[in-house]
């Protein structure tokens, strides 16, 4: 079977990455998410916990309020999100995959067997993924929801050069209306059609 990729781009509580897990077990192949951040730790030469940092740091509305004239940091951005795009294209060639965040329906626009997703839910969905799946204080539910909501879009826009999560996508569901195990079977009969794979 030739190689394809699954990237998925999700809103924040909207269940993507235990969607991506689901998918990956389903369909027999790895999910990357976090490992990108590992390997892009061992590339860089730096430590796992600040290539976390700068990439909440890239994403987040308030650092360029931060660091207004820092350039440094702006070019250290750049650098995290150009080596995680070559990481995203190594494993795109090397294997059939699916690739969480990060633009990766941006960066692989060019790859001829690739199916981006995009995964959201209503926002009242959202805040009570929040609180009943992620452990959150209601509060902090309503603050960090609003807060990622604008980060992501602003990570996107310095990155992938556009606000709108959708333009590169091939399909997008709500998972609030299946739930995160259905919405799971849903793609992988999706993935399936288009790849035709057994």
């Amino acid at each position: 079977m030739e190689k394809y990729v699954v990237t998925i781009s999700r809103q924040f509580a909207s269940m993507g990455r235990t969607i991506a897990q689901q998918m990956s077990a389903t369909l027999g192949i790895k999910f990357y998410d976090r490992d990108i951040v590992d390997e892009t730790a061992k590339r860089t030469g730096q430590t796992v916990s600040e290539v976390s940092n700068m990439e909440e740091q890239g994403a987040s509305p308030f650092s360029n309020h931060r660091y207004p004239l820092d350039f440094s940091l702006i070019s250290l951005h750049k650098q995290i999100f150009e080596v995680q795009s070559n990481i995203i294209r190594d494993l795109a060639a090397q294997e059939s995959c699916i690739i969480v965040g990060r633009c990766a329906d941006s960066v692989l626009q060019d790859f001829p067997r690739c199916l981006n997703i995009y995964i959201y839910a209503p926002k009242e969905a959202r805040l009570k993924n929040c609180v009943e799946r992620l452990s959150m204080d209601p509060k902090k539910a309503k603050d960090t929801l609003t807060f990622m909501d604008r980060a992501r879009e602003l990570y996107r826009a310095r990155f992938a050069g556009t606000k709108d999560a959708m333009e590169h996508q091939h399909l997008m569901i709500d998972s609030s209306h299946f739930g995160p195990e259905a919405t799971a079977q849903i793609l992988c009969g999706v993935v399936r059609q288009v790849f035709e794979t057994e």
